[in-house]
């Protein structure tokens, strides 16, 4: 061998390439199979789940009881065992006919009203008509309601017969609560086997936390028309502020003839820029912000009572908590997505919260913030420092049970509330 065969690379055998070309042909083999199978599993399960979804929970378990016990029996030859699992069959051969049979129903359901503050009473209507040509078998409803499940026994109805029922909705806390959708059930006393027709669609109640009236303009803060005048020095707007020189660009309509051909140069107007008012307004969802679950509900109505007045007053505003923001269009569309607020478990920075809503919402004049009584004071300090200096802030702290009293922290005021019916005296005296 010379010395050029001893520096070429040796090449693969024959051999070994073949060995990996056959794995790899196994490999795709195997997973084409695979995949197939997975296939002919779904399309299998497809095909029989209208007879396997009949069965319930306490059917599958009655159903592995009775197999458990036949393997016993074989096994030990124990005729008791056998009894067992030859009766647990029996009920589920006995439950068969009971799933067997067809209505045709209209089904509606009702809330009145739609919306309700909480502890107001809510009441339900469900109406089953049969729209059958024939009369129908008496048959179970039930009717999911919130956390709730309303049971109702239809009887036998005739064709085009109706059956009514009335039912009361749980109001005393705010939430959205959902009512449905209807369902039919039929099945054994047993609860063996369960087949389910669906007739409705769900209904949602809007349970809208409890709100205190505030006097006009009291949650704004702002009582301007044209807008609140800033330190801004701009070439454009309606507060005349000073005259300058004027520079290559300027408009000619900014220039002040008089000031000029007493001066023997051209000057221009300088005016300060105004702001159209724009509240901000921030809820802190935190949990450990509050020592319970009624602090946090005085917040959200704390929150909601300022929102409801701004939005009354004609003010711009954005309402927004760490996890949505809340539509202003409307004080209706504020309260129902206030229905939906749910405290958070994560926790969360109220300086960041804030920094954030700044940056992605409108520029705001008067942002304010409702917190609960163990969030720190450094934290509502640390929000007033991040803010801009033309912004005018303020919090609201829930502390349930506390004395009303405002405080300051910062330079900016921190308003104490321990009962919301305390809320419209505080808003009075409060002052960015």
């Amino acid at each position: 061998m010379t010395a050029a065969d001893r520096l070429r690379p040796r090449r693969p055998s024959q051999g070994w390439y073949a060995l990996r070309t056959v794995s790899r042909s196994a490999a795709r083999t195997a997973q084409s199979a695979g995949a197939g199978l997975a296939h002919a599993g779904r399309r299998v399960a497809a095909t029989v789940e209208p007879v396997t979804g009949v069965v319930s929970t306490i059917g599958c378990l009655v159903l592995a009881a009775a197999v458990v016990a036949g393997a016993i029996a074989l096994a030990l030859g124990w005729v008791e065992f056998a009894f067992v699992g030859a009766t647990l069959l029996g009920a589920m051969l006995l439950a068969i006919p009971f799933v067997f049979g067809r209505v045709r129903y209209r089904v509606e359901v009702e809330l009145q009203p739609r919306r309700v503050v909480a502890g107001e009473r809510a009441l339900g209507r469900l109406l089953v008509v049969n729209d059958g040509t024939t009369a129908s078998v008496p048959a179970r409803m039930e009717l999911p309601v919130g956390r709730g499940l309303a049971e109702f026994r239809i009887p036998q109805l005739a064709p085009s017969a109706q059956h009514e029922e009335l039912f009361a909705v749980p109001t005393q806390r705010r939430a959205v609560i959902v009512a449905g959708p209807a369902v039919s059930v039929r099945g054994d006393e047993l609860g063996l086997l369960r087949r389910t027709v669906r007739w409705s669609d769900p209904v949602e109640l809007f349970v809208h936390p409890r709100t205190a009236r505030l006097k006009p303009s009291a949650a704004g803060l702002v009582r301007d028309l044209e807008g609140e005048v800033t330190s801004t020095i701009t070439d454009h707007d309606i507060s005349f502020h000073a005259l300058r020189n004027y520079e290559p660009g300027d408009p000619l309509r900014n220039v002040h003839w008089r000031s000029s051909a007493r001066t023997g140069q051209l000057m221009v107007r300088q005016y300060e820029e105004t702001r159209r008012s724009q509240l901000l307004l921030l809820l802190s969802t935190d949990a450990s912000h509050y020592a319970d679950e009624d602090e946090f509900e005085l917040g959200v109505s704390i929150f909601a009572s300022l929102g409801v007045q701004v939005v009354r007053d004609g003010t711009e505003m954005a309402a927004q908590t760490e996890s949505r923001q809340l539509r202003t269009s409307t004080a209706t569309s504020l309260l129902d997505d206030a229905s939906r607020i749910e405290a958070s478990a994560a926790p969360s920075s109220l300086r960041e919260f804030a920094r954030d809503a700044s940056r992605r919402l409108p520029a705001a004049s008067v942002v304010i913030a409702v917190v609960g009584s163990r969030l720190p004071l450094a934290e509502v300090r640390a929000v007033a420092a991040s803010l801009s200096s033309d912004v005018q802030f303020l919090a609201f702290r829930a502390h349930a049970g506390s004395d009303a009293r405002i405080g300051k922290v910062g330079g900016s005021p921190v308003a104490t509330v321990g009962d919301l019916g305390e809320l419209a005296a505080v808003v009075r005296k409060v002052r960015p």
